[in-house]
């Protein structure tokens, strides 16, 4: 070992593969278990700094930041300059309980997010006791010997010792635009920099091609990009689009609300000679009261809630923006295998190039079955051609599949582990075939490609084996095929499509020359064809129901696979997407395809096979030029750029890589389409949800700003004081926006079309409902204002009556924003039992300050009369009838319109 080289040394692309091994007392085996685990404790977890938690008093001072509070702190300093001592008491504690309540949601939302990002597990391919391994990125220490391929994340720094065709994007760490070449056996000095080190895979890069394995040389903070994380941990997120979207809506509707306010203290002090510093007191009141400022809180709180519940039905939200994305998504671009399809690929038929066939038994991954031709068990030992199409399975293959405590365990590729399982039926392991044939060279497998080779030292010679999909291995054969005619066997291959299979071809060739490795292997030719493999993958449970709800709900299911287009027409007829062969578009059709074509193709086609990942974008591109608001679903990384290109990227949370996982705003995390499905429907609950926040804080608002206006003008008391308008709005804003956050799905959810994505929340529905909520409130209480003061009631007397009677109409007003379509008397309260408890606690905290001091002082309020609850009761469900025929109207006239 070269004295230059330790444990602690930061040289080690200077540094020679077995000083490295040494250096970190390991070898091509791994480490064990055991081992592993003691350097865990002695290096820690391999983890970036993560951004500290916010401190509580940061959370606290961050309630404070918006002028409508520095308007309050005003209006306190000054209640207490004159002696209201009371007044600057009770805007004290306002202030103080607005800013308990906006903390604790604050700190609330933060939690959990912060719950949600721990379960989007990244994981790392590690060599342990001698077993290839995926563990949780984090358990990954120095000396692991690690396997990185195409999509992962590389999870720590790592010296290579093997690559094949391995580029590595380190744009992350260097700024390099293009994915980097690197070379296991490229020799570099001491004073190379950074960005040149072609034998080394730095933490945080990504593999964009190729494969690789390493020894890890630093975890966590001492990787090169963990010494640049304190800065990237200090910078805090963006905001979601449709919460800055209603912060500026709140702040337009503050603006006016202030104009309203302020002519209304200039009426009060010129017309009726109210006091200034009263009215200033009460202007600084209604606006406050009538600004919905707690709106931002409530929205934060409603996509949280759809977060939550999207987590519970496999729908992991990493940006806040895909919550209300999803629920209005127009077409859905999925995969098919192992989304539509339940990924446990078994190989179920045999099929060699003379015709002969083999049915194989057995289901799922464990290597229980047996291979018969027609009905009849066969000798596999007697059958050379068997053995062949095994060893090539076996050895043209990364997956393992090992018998482990008396349990089959696997990792890879679904189909190579299905040809792992298929090649211990026919008696070939993975072990004994790479010990008799060591693997000296490889092309892996890319999607670009459709193929993957492997090259195995077999005595003088050199064997080649080859799989992919039939017609690329088909055409590498060309010049050494059996006795079957090219075209014979591409009959074959669509016969066996056309019957559900997933196909692929399996080929060999002896070569006599020493392999190259001096760069990538040329393409394969001149291959011996063995036959084809079937591969069975069963539709998953419930997806047929999924695309039809999708389709209920207005959403389009389109089918984009790499799959034979015989293949996906099978499982496209058992969703219902496709029909006849012509309903299936191939990759060589769209070859030559405009972008406006490919927009009509769009309107009928649900179905594209054999497509490339540039296809794939150019089809989400399409989708999103006709004006779809487009969901792209994707694991590799020849799907990041569909998924970057989405408006929604969804990636899959097993089968997923982590490049496409970091171009996605949803993680699946079980891969199923049925949870993009629930998704939509919880993105639409929580947008709903959000509509009726803004019409509860609107409309009350509204209401309070037309009984003063109407006072003013008629030259009446003051209806309402200062104190009690911010009573109303703790009671408005501190109880019932949030609890309407928690409401359920209501029925129709995903029977009605996918809203516009440029719809504005603030629509004509929304107008028309805050107008008539305003214009029935605001009035009526004017009315019963002074009908009290006609009937010789006190003023305070009156206020106390007022109080009440809007407090009740925004009760009533809740039942009212429940729905939009659906009459508040079919609504059952006990649906909804966090609306129900959050309604009756603030009724009954106002009951309580009616009855208890300091309050009932602090508010001028007072007990009254059964009879005086029954009557202004009565007059608060006027609002109800008044929604309730809007209601009606409202369906009549888009009845008609439709």
């Amino acid at each position: 070992m070269s004295e230059a080289i330790t444990a602690e040394s930061d040289d080690w692309y200077a540094a020679p593969v077995e000083d490295v091994y040494d250096a970190h007392e390991t070898d091509g085996r791994g480490l064990s278990s055991d081992d592993a685990e003691s350097r865990l404790e002695e290096y820690g977890p391999n983890r970036l700094p993560r951004a500290a938690r916010t401190p509580a008093w940061r959370i606290v001072a961050r309630q404070f930041k918006d002028p409508l509070i520095y308007v309050l702190i005003v209006a306190g300093v000054v209640s207490l300059a004159i002696g209201e001592q009371l007044d600057a008491a009770f805007i004290t504690a306002v202030l103080a309980i607005n800013a308990v309540i906006g903390s604790l949601q604050e700190w609330q939302a933060e939690k959990s997010t912060r719950a949600l990002q721990e379960l989007i597990e990244e994981r790392a391919t590690v060599v342990r006791d001698g077993e290839t391994r995926d563990i949780d990125s984090d358990a990954v220490v120095p000396g692991d010997v690690v396997r990185l391929e195409s999509g992962d994340r590389v999870p720590a720094d790592v010296r290579l010792t093997a690559t094949a065709d391995l580029r590595i994007d380190e744009a992350p760490l260097t700024g390099e635009s293009e994915p980097v070449a690197k070379d296991e056996n490229w020799e570099a000095t001491a004073e190379t920099s950074l960005g040149d080190r072609r034998n080394m895979a730095y933490a945080g890069t990504s593999v964009a091609r190729g494969r690789g394995t390493g020894v890890v040389v630093d975890t966590g903070t001492n990787t090169k990009i963990g010494q640049l994380a304190a800065d990237v941990t200090t910078l805090e997120g963006e905001r979601p689009p449709l919460v800055t979207r209603m912060e500026r809506f709140t702040r337009v509707i503050g603006v006016a609300v202030l104009v309203a306010a302020a002519l209304i203290a200039v009426l009060g002090v010129v017309v009726h000679e109210y006091d200034v510093l009263v009215m200033f007191l009460f202007a600084v009141a209604l606006a406050v009261s009538a600004i919905p400022e707690g709106l931002p809180v409530g929205m934060t709180v409603a996509l949280g809630v759809a977060s939550r519940r999207m987590a519970d039905v496999g729908v992991i939200v990493r940006q806040m923006v895909a919550v209300e994305g999803l629920g209005s998504c127009t077409m859905i671009a999925s995969d098919k295998t192992g989304t539509l399809t339940a990924n446990e690929l078994t190989v179920t038929q045999i099929r060699l190039a003379d015709g002969t066939t083999y049915d194989v038994t057995g289901e799922g991954y464990e290597p229980d079955g047996t291979v018969r031709e027609n009905g009849e068990e066969v000798d596999v030992e007697a059958h050379d051609h068997l053995d062949r199409i095994a060893r090539a399975a076996v050895l043209c293959n990364e997956g393992t599949l090992a018998l482990r405590n008396d349990e089959w365990s696997w990792r890879g590729d679904p189909t190579d582990i299905a040809l792992l399982s298929l090649g211990r039926k026919l008696g070939w392991t993975s072990a004994e075939a790479r010990e008799e044939y060591p693997q000296v060279g490889e092309i892996p497998f890319e999607s670009e490609q459709r193929y993957a080779a492997t090259f195995h030292r077999a005595d003088e010679t050199v064997r080649l084996f080859v799989k992919g999909a039939p017609e690329r291995v088909l055409e590498m054969c060309e010049d050494a095929r059996p006795d079957a005619s090219l075209t014979a066997l591409e009959a074959e291959a669509e016969a066996m499509a056309k019957e559900g299979y997933r196909v692929l071809a399996v080929a060999e060739r002896t070569l006599e020359e020493r392999v190259d490795t001096e760069g990538p292997p040329d393409e394969p030719d001149e291959l011996t064809f063995l036959g084809f493999l079937g591969l069975m993958d069963p539709l998953r449970s419930g997806a047929e129901e999924a695309v039809a709800d999708a389709r209920k709900a207005g959403v389009t299911v389109t089918m984009i696979t790499g799959d034979h287009p015989e293949t996906a027409l099978t499982i496209a007829r058992e969703l219902g997407l496709a029909e006849e062969r012509d309903d299936v578009i191939t990759g060589a059709e769209l070859a030559d395809v405009s972008g406006g074509e490919l927009q009509e193709i769009l309107e009928d086609t649900r179905v594209f096979a054999r497509v490339s990942p540039s296809q794939k974008l150019a089809i989400v591109e399409a989708a999103g030029d006709a004006g779809h608001y487009v969901a792209v679903t994707g694991d590799g990384v020849n799907d990041a750029p569909a998924l970057r290109q989405a408006n929604i990227g969804i990636a899959m949370g097993q089968m997923g890589t982590d490049v496409a996982r970091d171009e996605s705003e949803l993680v699946l995390s079980d891969d199923n389409f049925v949870s993009i499905v629930d998704g939509i429907r919880e993105g639409r609950i929580a947008y709903d949800n959000i509509r009726k926040i803004v019409y509860l804080l609107v409309s009350t608002g509204a209401a309070e700003v037309v009984l003063i206006m109407l006072a003013i003008l008629a030259g009446l008391p003051l209806p309402l004081t200062p104190v009690q308008i911010l009573w109303l709005n703790l009671v408005t804003n501190g109880i019932q926006d949030v609890a309407l956050a928690f409401e359920p799905e209501e029925n129709d959810v995903l029977d009605r079309p996918p809203r516009s994505p440029t719809e504005r929340v603030f629509d004509r529905l929304m107008v028309e409902r805050t107008v008539i909520g305003a214009l029935v409130m605001g009035p009526l209480a004017f009315v019963v204002f002074v009908w009290l003061l006609g009937a010789g009631l006190p003023e305070t007397a009156a206020r106390n009556h007022i109080l009440l009677l809007m407090v009740m109409f925004e009760i009533v007003n809740v039942g009212n924003a429940r729905s939009e379509t659906v009459s508040l008397f079919r609504l059952s309260p006990l649906a909804s039992p966090i609306l129900l408890t959050g309604t009756i606690i603030a009724f009954l905290v106002h009951v309580a300050a009616m009855h208890l001091e300091p309050l009932r002082s602090l508010l001028e309020a007072a007990p009254v009369s059964p009879g005086v609850w029954l009557g202004l009761a009565a007059v608060a469900l006027a609002v109800a009838a008044a929604i309730e025929l809007h209601k009606v109207w409202w369906s009549r006239r888009s009845q008609r319109a439709v």
